[in-house]
């Protein structure tokens, strides 16, 4: 690696697990400070020892956790240079794969409440320390699936649509502050921990309807988010970049 991110702060939301983690270890290969803002606590930890950060056990649908996540950096590490808002509801906590009138309302919004509101309020938190610095980059996750549709969990695709509008919103909103604002949209990634024989073959049929017939892996992402994170995007904001080995091409 190029240490393109050292002396560089980040948050990686819902970093103790599968994508999280992924993102998180590339980045601190890459030079980073890293902290782990995680819901559970014990994975949150267990990958800041490794990578030698800071876990802080945070839900990212509420204010003041979020908030609070944002201030142990600050004391930890002087500043905050980077946020990647990945926290969701897809693996670690579970959703329906329903048709759009058999999902639960309280879980529609609960959806909307994790991967929607989640990330504004991440952005709430740290935005202001960014803007004293005038310096920041924040990277948030999407999905294909918002691009080209999928038959069911429509609660799921119409959250990751809504970081597509919130990206780009923010980004004309902060760039006078030197903070760019970026999205990926990842295809269909094997990230589960521990898959079973089912789950292989499922993302394995992904693999045909992409140009790169294969099995998408975490690696195969943490390229993008590096370099949205590093000085090599500088001046690049409200970007979308799909990373799905060509399955949707816009």
């Amino acid at each position: 690696m190029r240490n393109r991110l050292q002396n560089r702060v980040a948050i990686v939301t819902g970093g103790g697990h599968g994508l999280g983690a992924a993102y998180a270890k590339r980045l601190a290969e890459e030079g980073a400070k890293l902290l782990i803002a995680e819901r559970d606590g014990p994975a949150g930890e267990r990958v800041a020892a490794e990578l030698g950060g800071l876990a802080v056990r945070t839900d990212v649908s509420d204010q003041l956790s979020c908030e609070a996540m944002a201030r142990r950096a600050i004391e930890r590490f002087g500043r905050i240079d980077i946020l990647v808002n990945n926290a969701a509801i897809f693996h670690t906590v579970p959703m329906s794969r329903a048709p759009f009138d058999q999902i639960d309302p309280d879980e529609w919004d609960r959806m909307m409440a994790v991967n929607l509101r989640g990330t504004w309020f991440g952005c709430r938190a740290v935005i202001p320390q960014m803007r004293k610095q005038q310096y920041g980059k924040i990277v948030n996750i999407s999905s294909g699936t918002a691009l080209k549709g999928t038959g069911s969990r429509i609660h799921y695709v119409t959250s990751k649509a809504g970081i597509l509008g919130f990206t780009r919103t923010l980004a004309m909103e902060v760039g006078k502050d030197n903070i760019c604002v970026n999205c990926i949209a990842p295809g269909s990634t094997l990230s589960e921990e521990n898959p079973d024989e089912s789950i292989v073959k499922y993302r394995q049929a992904a693999a045909s309807t992409r140009a790169l017939q294969r099995m998408q892996k975490p690696e195969d992402l943490v390229g993008a988010v590096a370099f949205f994170a590093s000085a090599d995007s500088d001046f690049i904001t409200g970007q979308t970049l799909v990373v799905d080995g060509g399955a949707c091409m816009h």
